[in-house]
């Protein structure tokens, strides 16, 4: 991957699917080795990530399924998750999928990952996320999430992230 940032196992066996930030856009891996390109500047109005079903109920990060793939047995690793998001020129809503790899996902991180992804779209900078030193210097300094963050420090923790270009 050339040190890009993904979302999804890319090498799960057989094939998986995965997003990577690539310079022009978001590139969406299909299982069936296809893939679809969405540029930067169609991306608006926030974005989503849940793990399990297509449709969450609302606010839900992780669907039952979700938490079912997360623990040990028949269904671990299963299923996947998917990123939620509207699009411009055409205007269209989108869910792209991705695999996930067969670790528990913590609530508290897809929180924070939506966050994060949600603020750099309405600040205009989700082309950020192609910039690997950036995205590095965002995350890697932020301490291990808590299951009940408030919402307040989620923001407080995005706002953090995403100023640490300018320190």
């Amino acid at each position: 991957m050339d040190g890009r940032w993904i979302i999804g196992d890319p090498g799960r066996p057989g094939g998986g699917a995965w997003v990577e930030f690539r310079e022009e856009g978001m590139c969406a891996h299909a299982r069936d080795s296809s893939t679809e390109l969405i540029p930067w500047s169609r991306i608006m109005l926030g974005m989503g990530v849940v793990v399990g079903a297509k449709y969450p109920g609302r606010g839900e990060q992780v669907t039952v399924l979700g938490m079912l793939a997360g623990l040990r047995g028949p269904l671990q690793g299963k299923r996947g998750g998917y990123l939620h998001m509207t699009v411009r020129h055409p205007y269209e809503d989108r869910q792209i999928f991705f695999d996930r790899h067969p670790h528990w996902y913590p609530v508290a991180d897809l929180v924070f990952l939506e966050a994060l992804l949600s603020d750099l779209v309405a600040e205009g900078e989700i082309h950020r996320l192609a910039d690997t030193a950036w995205l590095d210097r965002a995350i890697g300094g932020l301490p291990p999430l808590k299951t009940m963050t408030t919402s307040s420090t989620m923001r407080e923790l995005v706002a953090r992230a995403t100023e640490r270009e300018t320190a």
